[in-house]
Order: C-alpha cells, then sequence, then structure tokens
C-alpha cells in the first residue's frame, strides 16, 4: 500500500460499523489519525466496537449523539448504510464537514489500479466474470466492495502487479471525493433505492461519480443501449468504451451474428456461453470489454464464458433431474430482476414466487409470463402473485408455507424439459433474514428430491 500522510493527526468520526467501518477505523489508526468509533448498538452487544476499544481507538456506542458534531472532526467516514438524512450527517454538511466512505480510502492507499463496477443490476455477475478471467489468464486480481473483502482491507495488500475488482453501490459513492478507478463500468440504470436518494436524477448521480474524476488516461465502459444513460456518460474525461446487445458499436463490445466482437475482433459464438439469459449478455459485454482493456487472452475469456454458469443466487443452475432444470434466483427481490430471469427461459416454467409486502402489485410481471405454465407462491405477497397469475391465464397456482413444500410442489407440477424457477419478485425478510438463507434453503430442497 502506499505511504500517506493525509489523514496523520486529523480527528475523524467513523460512523457505523459493519466490516467497511471497522476496516475504516483500523487502517485510519495506522495512518496516525485521532480516530473516533460511533456505533448505534451497545457496546456491551458489539464485539466490533469492543475490538477497536482493544486496539486505542475512541468508541462511543448505544445511539448517535448530536453533540460529537461540537468536537471539531475534520472529516467523517461513514457506512455507507447510513442515510444522508441523518442528523450527525447533514449536520456534518452543514458545517462543511467532509463525509466519505471506505472506498474513497482504498483508492488513496492503492497501488494496484482499481477496477469499478456500478450499475442496477448485474454487478455482481459482472465483477465475478472479470475476476474469473485474470484469474483464467494466470494474471494477479482482487476481488473487493459488496462482494469479496472490504476493499479499504485488501488494497493494503495489493501491489502494482494486481488488479483490485470492485463492486459498487450508489450508496458507496455518493461518500467520494478523488477516488478513480483506471476502468470504470456502469451496467445499466433504473429506477432504484429512491427511498435512499430522493429522485432518480439524485441516484443517477451518484453513479456517475464512479467516472468524475477519470481523465484520458482512463476507461469508462457503459451501456449503449440505455441512451439517456450513454449521454450522460459523455461528461466524463475518460475513454468511452460502449457496449450494446442491439447494435455494432465500433469501440467497444457487441453481438453480431451470432458472435461476441470487441473493436472489430472475434471472441466467442453465442453458443459456446454456459450462463444464461439476455441480461447477463449485457453483463458478459462489460467483462469482455474491462479484460480485453487489460490485456486478457481470448482464451482465458472463452474458458470461462464457456464453463460459468453463474454466481450464487442470481439465475444460478442447481441440478437437473427426470429431464427438470431448477434455477435459483433468490436475489431477485423486485420485479425488475424477475422479468430479467424469466426473459432469460423460453422453456416452459414452474415459477416460485413470493415474499415481503411491500405495498406494490406484480402487473408487471404479465407480459413475462408467456412460458410460466404454474406458479408455486409464499409469503407475504401469495395471493398478489396468485391474482396476477389468474390475469395472465395461469391457472396452475398453489399456495405453500415452506420453501421445502414450494419446491416439492414445483416438482410435481413439471414435466421433462421444463425449468423450475425460484424468482421471488420480494425481498425475504417475511421469513428469512437475507435472499442468501432462503436461496439455500431452496437448493437444499433440490438436492433432496429423488
Amino acid at each position: 500500500m502506499k505511504t500517506i500522510t493525509d489523514f496523520q493527526h486529523k480527528k475523524i468520526l467513523v460512523l457505523g460499523l459493519a466490516k467497511s467501518g471497522v476496516s475504516a477505523a483500523l487502517l485510519l489508526h495506522k495512518l496516525g489519525a485521532f480516530v473516533t468509533v460511533n456505533d448505534q448498538k451497545p457496546l456491551d452487544e458489539n464485539p466490533q466496537a469492543q475490538h477497536l476499544l482493544e486496539q486505542g481507538i475512541k468508541v462511543i456506542c448505544g445511539s448517535h449523539p448530536i453533540e460529537l458534531l461540537e468536537e471539531g472532526f475534520e472529516m467523517i467516514v461513514k457506512n455507507p448504510g447510513i442515510p444522508y438524512s441523518n442528523p450527525l450527517v447533514s449536520g456534518a454538511i452543514a458545517k462543511g464537514i467532509s463525509v466519505l466512505t471506505e472506498v474513497e480510502l482504498a483508492y488513496l492507499i492503492s497501488e494496484a489500479p482499481l477496477i469499478g463496477i456500478t450499475g442496477t443490476n448485474g454487478k455482481t455477475t459482472t465483477t465475478t466474470l472479470i475476476y474469473k478471467m485474470f484469474e483464467a489468464d494466470r494474471k494477479k486480481a482482487i476481488i473487493a466492495g459488496n462482494i469479496g473483502e472490504v476493499a479499504s482491507q485488501v488494497v493494503q495488500q495489493a501491489t502494482k502487479e494486481d488488479h483490485v475488482v470492485i463492486e459498487l453501490s450508489s450508496f458507496q459513492l455518493m461518500g467520494v471525493d478523488q477516488f478513480r478507478p483506471h476502468i470504470s463500468i456502469i451496467t445499466n440504470i433504473y429506477d432504484a433505492h429512491l427511498d435512499y436518494h430522493g429522485t432518480k436524477e439524485e441516484y443517477v448521480k451518484a453513479k456517475l461519480n464512479i467516472t468524475k474524476n477519470q481523465t484520458e488516461d482512463d476507461f469508462f465502459i457503459v451501456n449503449a443501449d440505455q441512451e439517456e444513460l450513454f449521454q450522460f456518460a459523455k461528461q466524463s474525461k475518460a475513454v468511452i468504451v460502449p457496449f450494446s446487445t442491439k447494435k455494432t458499436v465500433a469501440n467497444g463490445a457487441y453481438v453480431e451474428n451470432g458472435e461476441i466482437y470487441f473493436r472489430g475482433e472475434k471472441i466467442i459464438k453465442l453458443q459456446e456461453i454456459a450462463l444464461p439469459g439476455a441480461h447477463n449478455l449485457e453483463n458478459i459485454l462489460c467483462a469482455i470489454s474491462a479484460v480485453k482493456l487489460a490485456r486478457v487472452s481470448n482464451e482465458a475469456i472463452r474458458e470461462v464464458l464457456s464453463t460459468f454458469s453463474g454466481v450464487r443466487h442470481r439465475t444460478q443452475f442447481v441440478r437437473e433431474l427426470n429431464g427438470r432444470k431448477f434455477y435459483n434466483d433468490s436475489k431477485a427481490t423486485n420485479t425488475l430482476a424477475t422479468k430479467s430471469a424469466l426473459a432469460a427461459f423460453s422453456e416452459p416454467t414452474v415459477l416460485l414466487a413470493g415474499g415481503l409486502d411491500r405495498g406494490n402489485d406484480f402487473d408487471d410481471l404479465i407480459p413475462y409470463l408467456n412460458n410460466v405454465k404454474a406458479l408455486v407462491t409464499f409469503g407475504q405477497t401469495a395471493h398478489k402473485l396468485a391474482e396476477t397469475a389468474r390475469k395472465a391465464g395461469i391457472f396452475e397456482v398453489v399456495k405453500v408455507e415452506t420453501m421445502a413444500q414450494a419446491v416439492t410442489q414445483a416438482y410435481q407440477l413439471s414435466e421433462s424439459g421444463d425449468t423450475i424457477l425460484l424468482s421471488p419478485a420480494c425481498a425475504s425478510w417475511d421469513q428469512y433474514k437475507t435472499f442468501e438463507q432462503r436461496g439455500d434453503i431452496f437448493i437444499e430442497a433440490v438436492h433432496t428430491l429423488n
């Protein structure tokens, strides 16, 4: 890591813990800052805060006292999940105190070039593909951010020979100042997280922070099929590298005659790709663009794309049994994600869906239900999804209580040649702690069938 003096003897407040807060606090302490950590969880229930206390770092737990703003902090490094409406955060901004997230620290100390990936959908799959392509080409790479380890932690061990591949949320990108990846990617942008950002304009602005400090020596990979986003991207000083599933883009990645090209060079035939779905084709084009810019071989790209069948819980192939193929898309916590999953399959499909009721209906799924022959519903939204199915002309609808029951019913409703797809269109919190837990239970239930 770079030796920097930017934080030496500065009073810095780390607001909120979790993994990123712990990493930021320890790093700032190592860099000579006077660090105070503030976390809402009481100290006696907070092993992370206790660990920091043992390292000689000042810790205040149990609440976010507004009085902290009177202690002369020069900077706040906040957990991305803490909203800007938090009184400590809004009060700090009013006082002119910088409010950053830990990815800013990662950039400042990193010797390795950074590849930053953001977007509404596809971030994790794109990040994983890029990492695996580097790995297949025997080039050093480290995966970080929302998947992998905390960025400010892994860059401490990274060298100039490494590539640090970071998945970035809009929450993280709101809190950057000098952050500058050598290669940045926006996979796509749809309406999301408006409860946090307030408006789509603010959400887009946060995403575009990924390129705001890039120069003509850097690259910005962007979705040319989203015209509004592509026009915004032209504000960047970086070299624009477009990708498109619909048209030829001379300076980027595209599909033509059943093959993927990058800047006119044939890379791979679509029929050789293991990862299903039109939405994943966007992710593949992003990944190819990034690694070709980093001089990864076509052989390594083809090796990954011909074998990689998906990230866990994201249209993940689980098993084939008696001609039925099972897919786990538990990460689909909204209708947009479920639309993408449904569009990935042309076979007759038994859909498993349901979960937390956020007050919305599901009628926007109707145009995507043409191949759905049966629906198994569960959770708080079971009745709403059943009504949507009836509107779509699906009359095989079964309501169940558990995921194990859902898998058994789906198998009974299916026949050889069918796809059985878990894509809930809802968050998991009515029945499960996380979407990962929901997906793991689905996988376990699938493997008990015989």
